[in-house]
């Protein structure tokens, strides 16, 4: 199975990040909610570099950041991540999500990290998956544990403390 440009949960549709997407990325990035646990707000050219930084994943890699859409609606909803990231001098694997609040506390993030986590098994074939996130984010926090990842420990990101969950991938019987 190859890794899919876009994809569909029961109430999301995950599309493939493009050049295209410079402005909705930027709707996502100066909203001071959106952006309260993300690192904070970010600039034109802050998203630019993101968006530029998140192409070349896909290049190099042939995953990375979706755009995610209400897949009845067609509305923007925020944004989800399979990439690598670079912690403690280790090459991980990061699932990550993010709402607009219009879109919070329907379990979305559950959805979308679940479809995630499938992907980093099938047809990634991951040994594991890692995410981050800040220690005050309790409503995160419960998402990763829903979807199987556990505290492993404390950890400096980018010069922001944040928590880091895990979840090893699952031995075949």
């Amino acid at each position: 199975m190859a890794f899919p440009d876009h994809f569909t949960t029961a109430r999301l549709r995950a599309e493939r990040l493009r050049p295209d997407h410079l402005a909705e990325l930027e709707a996502m990035d100066s909203d001071p909610q959106f952006m309260a646990l993300l690192g904070g707000v970010r600039s034109h050219d802050q998203t630019a570099a993101y968006l530029e930084r998140n192409l070349a994943h896909w290049t190099t890699y042939g995953f990375g950041l979706w755009i995610l859409r209400d897949k009845d609606g067609n509305q923007l909803a925020g944004r989800a991540v399979l990439r690598h990231l670079q912690l403690d001098d280790q090459d991980e694997v990061e699932v990550g999500y993010g709402f607009h609040p219009a879109f919070w506390g329907r379990g979305l993030a559950t959805e979308i990290a679940s479809a995630c986590v499938a992907y980093a098994w099938s047809p990634l074939g991951l040994p594991s998956v890692v995410a981050l996130t800040m220690p005050v984010n309790a409503r995160s926090r419960h998402v990763l544990s829903k979807v199987g990842l556990a505290y492993e420990r404390d950890v400096e990101h980018e010069g922001v403390r944040h928590v880091l969950y895990r979840l090893l991938r699952p031995q075949r019987r």
